[in-house]
C-alpha cells in the first residue's frame, strides 16, 4: 500500500528536502507544498522508471554525500586561489579520460554529477560505449593523478553504494 503512494521513497525525501532548501524557510505552507511535490512527481514519473535503482548501502550513501559536500567547500577555496593568485601562464588546464568500472547508469550519473558539482572540474562527455568519462580540469599538472583520485575517492564509494 505504501509503495503505491510512494513508488520512489528516496526521490520523495530528496524532493522534500530540496524544496525546503530552495524556499529557505520553515513555514507550514512550504512544507505542505514540499510534501505535495514529493508525492506527485514520483507518482507521475513512476511509469518511466520501471527498474528503480537499488541503494545497496545507505550509510555509505550518507558518507558519500558528506564527502562530496566537504570536497565542494575545499575546491571552492582551491579554485579561488588559482584564479586570484596563480599567474595565467602557470595554470595547466587538462582533459582527463576516466575509465569506468561502474555498471549501473544511476551510479555513472551520480559520478558525473559529482565531478561537475565540484568546482574546477566538469564532466564534458561520456564515451559512446558508456565505459569512460571525459573530464575537464581547471588546473591539473598531473592528469593521471586526477584520474586516480576520481576513481579512488568517488567511483569506489559509488560502487559500494549501487553495485
Amino acid at each position: 500500500m505504501l509503495r503505491k503512494f510512494f513508488p520512489h521513497p528516496y526521490l520523495t525525501l530528496l524532493l522534500i528536502v530540496s524544496w525546503m532548501l530552495l524556499v529557505n524557510g520553515t513555514k507550514l505552507g512550504s512544507l505542505v507544498m514540499a510534501i505535495i511535490l514529493g508525492t506527485v512527481i514520483p507518482l507521475l514519473t513512476a511509469p518511466y522508471w520501471p527498474n528503480r535503482p537499488r541503494v545497496r548501502n545507505a550509510p555509505a550513501m550518507v558518507g558519500y554525500v558528506l564527502l562530496v559536500l566537504y570536497d565542494i567547500v575545499k575546491s571552492n577555496f582551491i579554485v579561488a586561489r588559482i584564479v586570484l593568485f596563480m599567474p595565467k601562464d602557470s595554470i595547466q588546464p587538462a582533459w582527463v579520460t576516466v575509465p569506468l568500472d561502474l555498471q549501473t547508469p544511476e551510479a555513472i550519473t551520480v559520478l558525473a554529477g559529482t565531478i561537475t558539482m565540484t568546482p574546477g572540474t566538469l564532466t564534458a562527455d561520456m564515451s559512446s560505449c558508456g565505459r569512460s568519462l571525459l573530464i575537464h580540469c581547471l588546473h591539473a599538472p598531473d592528469p593521471p593523478a586526477v584520474r586516480d583520485e576520481i576513481k579512488e575517492r568517488y567511483e569506489a564509494r559509488l560502487k559500494r553504494i549501487f553495485e
